[in-house]
């Protein structure tokens, strides 16, 4: 099993971008389905954005599209979600997380079997 590593965050403007990046441990990376969720105080973690480790097919929820974009290089065993026009409302903690041989690209948390430390986005307005 990998074990995966948040980084890339901070504090950032609105309007203004960062890329996070998600390094994965172990020679199996590429058997992951990789996940971006993020969780706001007092909110759900929610879905943001993954991409299916057989085709490379990428999903992004509705309030995310045409600003972030999720990305992978298997040789470098990493992940990265590059987020762009950045709003107040994006402020969260940001996790990746790996769904292994995973049929379809998955948006349930419960369907992720490792999860990363997560890493602070916040944007001031």
């Amino acid at each position: 099993q990998v074990q995966l590593v948040e980084s890339g965050g901070g504090l950032v403007q609105a309007g203004g971008s960062l890329r996070l990046s998600c390094l994965a441990s172990g020679s199996t990376f590429s058997r992951y389905t990789i996940g971006w969720f993020r969780q706001a105080p007092g909110k759900e973690r929610e879905f943001v954005a993954g991409i299916y480790w057989r085709t490379s097919d990428t999903s992004y929820a509705d309030f995310v599209k045409g600003r972030f974009t999720i990305a992978r290089d298997n040789a470098k065993n990493t992940v990265y979600l590059q987020m762009n026009s950045l709003k107040p409302e994006d402020t969260a903690l940001y996790y990746c997380a790996g769904d292994v041989w995973g049929y379809s690209l998955t948006r349930e948390v419960s369907e992720y079997d490792v999860w990363g430390q997560g890493t602070q986005v916040t944007v001031s307005s």
